[in-house]
């Protein structure tokens, strides 16, 4: 099945344009999620809306509603919002192109990929795309998304582009709340080097494989451990030893670190891809496969 693209419209610089498709490039469906139940009927609970004089009401009877003073709202229709209708409703019109280290990481929100719609506009997407690689840039542009008007980056990925969206400056938050009481401390140059050269040895390229969610590893073999009619296994925390001296601390964990392994010049032969880890609703269907087998095999005793 073909990906479902989530907004449709054109990337334009100056006079030149293009057709494009954006899609999400992360999900989140391979994560394991609960539902609420009743704890004696398990039936799944709904949740419905609910009008404090009214009771229960139909979700065809709701209305979006600003709230301009406490309890006064005024009404807006989906006609009202068809209204507001400006250029990035439909164009990622870019305004201007910034060096890629100079977007600071806290203002990066959502990923998405971006490619061209339609063999028409291949050339010109790739001549977009290949001009900012080049120079690397990424273009500064603005889009709407769920009826609001969003600051985007949008940068050369592999053959596509790759858009972020980038958070509004009031949504972020200053330091001075959080660091202004941290005082300046001047570290000891012999303990100053110590971590310099513990960092050094554990340098490694990243490869995001090498991170596994463990909390969700875990909660997938407890749900198996449940679904055979076993108690779930706890693993138990590593213990924590007290650091006493922070000197004997570093010189202590250099002695315990093993240095990262030099990077090859060569280029090493693509790795063989992962198995893929089963979904939970494979899991569970295994584990009926499993308990239904040892019936079996008793009738046909």
């Amino acid at each position: 099945m073909a990906p479902r693209a989530s907004w449709k419209g054109y990337i334009k610089l100056s006079l030149v344009s293009c057709p494009v498709k954006m899609y999400p490039a992360t999900s989140a469906s391979e994560r394991i999620t609960f539902n609420q139940l009743h704890k004696d009927t398990h039936n799944r609970i709904n949740m419905k809306p609910v009008d404090p004089e009214l009771g229960l009401v139909e979700r065809s009877d709701l209305v979006k509603g600003y709230e301009y003073e406490d309890k006064q709202y005024i009404i807006i229709d989906e006609s009202d919002l068809e209204a507001v209708r400006i250029e990035s409703n439909h164009t990622m019109n870019i305004e201007a192109f910034v060096d890629e280290d100079e977007v600071d990481v806290i203002y990066q929100d959502a990923p998405y990929y971006l490619a061209p719609d339609g063999a028409m506009a291949e050339e010109t997407f790739a001549v977009l795309r290949e001009a900012m690689r080049q120079s690397g840039k990424l273009a500064i542009a603005r889009l709407v998304l769920t009826n609001r008007e969003r600051v985007i980056t949008i940068g050369a990925r592999e053959n596509g582009m790759f858009v972020t969206v980038l958070r509004n400056p009031s949504e972020v938050r200053g330091t001075a709340e959080y660091f202004g009481n941290i005082p300046e401390v001047k570290p000891e140059a012999e303990m100053l080097q110590l971590a310099e050269k513990l960092i050094e040895q554990k340098v490694k390229p990243f490869n995001p494989k090498d991170y596994e969610d463990r909390y969700e590893v875990a909660l997938m073999q407890m749900i198996r451990e449940k679904l055979k009619g076993h108690k779930p296994i706890i693993a138990a925390a590593p213990e924590r030893g007290n650091v006493i001296n922070l000197m004997d601390a570093l010189k202590a964990s250099l002695g315990q670190a093993k240095p990262a392994a030099p990077s090859k010049a060569k280029a090493e032969p693509a790795e063989k891809p992962a198995a893929k880890k089963p979904t939970l609703k494979e899991a569970v269907a295994a584990s009926k496969a499993a308990a239904a087998k040892p019936a079996a095999a008793k009738k046909k005793a």
